[in-house]
């Protein structure tokens, strides 16, 4: 188990973080620049935070109050950062053992040989790192941060630098790793796709302040404010007001379920991939949270289609997200007039 709860002022920046994990994989999330590495940063020992505590595995390695402040070396946290920092004149092998100057060496072979085959770098072992591949510089330097036990495992983007391909192996090569070592992980990303992967819980992040944390899909189907939404992608943001428990935007009528002790302005969220677009039909009554509009701009993005949408009376500007194969068997390409659907459970309903 983790738990971090600290502050930390560096000139005009104030972070203020506070989360807490067993043994899952926590995402922090957030644009560049929010505080994700400085907390952890602060995790592994190589920032003094001002105030706050830090617990891993049940041992205190910071209390600014108690006086406890533990070197990294004591703290039991593996560590890989964004440059990786892999020694260029030693072998992958010598880069993993490197933090093992305390065991004996028949202990250190059967460690490094442990970590080769947990990593999958047999035959890699005698390279060095300009002789190794992206993905598998990113392999050493996991086996190099789990080399000596480790209570934690942090991972400051790790993958940012590699192409898409080499990204996905690489996390789903973090996903086995993390159901065999069984220990916290926490993964910092400003990738959306990275995030959702990843995370059973997300920590939001912005101007270093944690807006939001809960388990994943909490945090992207019902962000607490306009502003998570906004970090995790959600596209289709309407301002709103209340009206006898229902909501109005832009002169559009919608039930949706909202919360207790909100009003009378709101915000509104839904994600692109949840609205639904139905055949128009001039002779017929429009369903409940239902208007017609007609198609702006249709962008392909592999095997999806975003239309954006504009209201031809009362409605919002929507963006509908539409895959590859329904856009086909509705004709979407040959229709430019629409009934958009942004059904009830898929509102989400903030406030202002």
């Amino acid at each position: 188990m983790i738990a971090v709860d600290i502050q930390k002022r560096l000139g005009d920046f104030a972070l203020d973080v506070a989360f807490e994990a067993g043994h899952e994989t926590v995402v922090l999330f957030g644009h560049s620049g929010s505080g994700k590495s400085v907390s952890l940063a602060a995790i592994a020992g190589l920032l003094r935070p001002d105030s706050g505590r830090i617990e891993v595995a049940g041992r205190v390695v910071f209390d600014a109050t108690r006086g406890v402040n533990l070197p990294p070396q004591r703290r039991n946290v593996g560590y890989v950062v964004q440059q990786l920092a892999l020694f260029p004149h030693l072998t992958a092998a010598e880069n993993i053992g490197y933090g093992l100057t305390r065991t004996s060496a028949t202990a250190r072979r059967a460690r490094i040989a442990e970590l080769v085959g947990l990593l999958s770098l047999a035959g890699l072992e005698d390279r060095l790192p300009r002789q190794l591949s992206g993905g598998q510089q990113q392999r050493v330097a996991l086996a190099r941060a789990l080399a000596r036990p480790v209570d934690v495992l942090l991972l400051d983007e790790p993958f940012s630098a590699l192409d898409e391909t080499l990204r996905g192996d690489l996390r789903a090569e973090l996903l086995r790793l993390h159901r065999e070592l069984d220990v916290p992980v926490v993964f910092v990303t400003h990738d959306l796709r990275e995030a959702h992967l990843l995370a059973d819980r997300i920590a939001v992040i912005d101007d270093g302040k944690v807006l939001q944390y809960a388990p994943r899909e909490e945090v992207f189907r019902h962000p607490r404010v306009r502003r998570v939404a906004e970090l995790t992608g959600v596209r289709n943001l309407f301002g709103g007001c209340l009206d006898h428990g229902r909501v109005v935007v832009n002169g559009l009528l919608l039930t949706a379920e909202v919360p207790a002790g909100l009003g009378p302005e709101v915000d509104v969220a839904i994600r692109a991939e949840r609205c639904n677009l139905r055949r128009y039909d001039p002779e017929g009554e429009l369903p409940e949270n239902c208007f017609v509009a007609h198609v702006v701009t249709d962008l392909a993005f592999g095997n999806t289609h975003t239309l954006h949408l504009e209201p031809e009376s009362a409605g919002p500007s929507v963006e509908v997200e539409v895959a590859s194969r329904p856009y086909e068997v509705l004709g979407v390409a040959s229709r430019g007039r629409w009934v958009v659907e942004l059904p009830a459970p898929d509102l989400h309903i903030m406030p202002r």
